[in-house]
């Protein structure tokens, strides 16, 4: 890796840290309390129909994010997401009513499309050497954002500003870094643009049944964390009991849970092949989402919020991403648009849906589609040596 590059992709990481506020502000549940109030909503469960609306964003967007950030470069598809996200920040701070946000959040999912498949490629070019280290890198400044939220809301209340200043303020920064973007070297691959459309690299692609796999665990990995992330707090406060006042907390154990897999992972990787923590770590999360339904107590949301930060927040979909990435090295941003497309349709259908179910029942929905999971990584696992093999005898 060339050092010149470093500032390079410290911009590109800290965009993540901003990413980390904007996508958790909604899931908070001082914030959705406060918006629903201000929208006149008599239920808080209802604003996660909003932070669906990222995943709306992401669907429209992604399918020619990919195919602009191989063709124009990854510093342009970075600074479009910058300026999109910005008018997210504001306009969810600044949001009279449902409408305004809907098209705020949905800006803010198209914000996300353009950053991941300019930032995903571009890290891993500057990183040829440990993609998979570089692409859970992304995750890291996430959930150290994610860590410090509870601060973060914290500092707004005690200097009794409304919890809105937060976006606003996280939008002024991601302003400031998409400046620095602009005169930030870049490796000469993320400059050089190709001319391939999307459909012409969908056809050109040879996909597999383990191919496929993959990408629809972008779908059900994101399910795991943002279900939770999402209402595990109400969960927490109407069924298990804990307080108004601490079940902010479940936030710092389930972004502690994912700082620790992020590091114990990335060492992990270097010894033993990514695609096997696709089995481990959502098997992992199925047992404790399971735990957290039977037991149903302040200790076991604690505990849940680590365990399901730590396996199912903890870089899954960042690994097979990566992994794609490596079977797919010619496409590299129409693939991780393929995968993000399910991702982002997970988060705008399962969002959507738990919306309007009780907080047990999302809980329960989050179980059987992590399940299924596990099903899919066992298949790619299964098939994983022969499809490498057809990789290396297609270059």
């Amino acid at each position: 890796m060339n050092k010149k590059y470093l500032p390079s992709a410290l911009i590109l990481y800290l965009n993540y840290f901003i990413h980390g506020i904007g996508c958790s502000i909604l899931s908070q549940q001082v914030v959705k309390e406060m918006l629903a109030d201000q929208w006149g909503m008599n239920d808080a469960m209802k604003v996660t129909a909003i932070a669906a609306a990222l995943g709306l964003g992401r669907l429209i967007s992604l399918p020619f994010a990919g195919p602009l950030s191989d063709k124009l470069g990854r510093r342009i598809s970075v600074l479009i997401g910058v300026a999109s996200y910005v008018i997210f920040f504001v306009g969810i701070a600044f949001s009279p009513n449902v409408q305004v946000a809907y098209v705020a959040a949905v800006l803010g999912g198209i914000a996300n499309s353009f950053l991941d498949t300019a930032t995903y490629p571009a890290v891993a070019e500057i990183m040829y050497k440990y993609t998979g280290i570089a692409t859970m890198g992304i995750k890291l400044f996430i959930s150290v954002a994610q860590l410090l939220m509870p601060f973060f809301l914290g500092l707004v209340a005690g200097t009794s500003m409304s919890y809105l200043t937060l976006p606003l303020v996280a939008g002024i920064i991601i302003a400031v870094l998409g400046v620095l973007a602009i005169f930030a070297p870049l490796p000469a691959e993320s400059e050089s643009g190709k001319s391939e459309s999307f459909i012409s690299n969908l056809k050109n692609a040879n996909f597999s049944l383990e191919s496929v796999a993959l990408i629809l665990i972008g779908f059900t990995s994101t399910a795991t964390f943002q279900l939770w992330l999402n209402c595990a707090q109400t969960f927490g406060k109407e069924i298990a009991g804990i307080p108004s006042e601490s079940v902010s907390v479940m936030q710092t154990y389930y972004s502690a849970g994912t700082l620790v897999a992020l590091f114990v992972t990335s060492i992990l990787i270097t010894k033993f092949k990514q695609v096997r923590f696709l089995v481990i770590y959502p098997a992992i999360a199925t047992i404790m989402l399971v735990l957290v339904h039977l037991i149903k107590t302040p200790a076991i949301c604690y505990i849940g919020a680590f365990v399901i930060g730590y396996a199912a927040a903890g870089g899954v979909l960042q690994m097979a991403t990566a992994t794609v990435n490596e079977l797919f090295p010619k496409i590299k941003g129409t693939i991780t648009s393929l995968v993000m497309i399910a991702s982002s349709l997970c988060n705008y259908t399962i969002l959507s849906a738990a919306a309007n179910m009780s907080a047990t029942g999302v809980l329960m929905m989050n179980i059987v589609i992590t399940v299924i999971g596990v099903l899919l990584a066992v298949f790619v696992n299964a098939r994983y040596g022969k499809l490498v093999s057809k990789t290396e005898l297609a270059k």
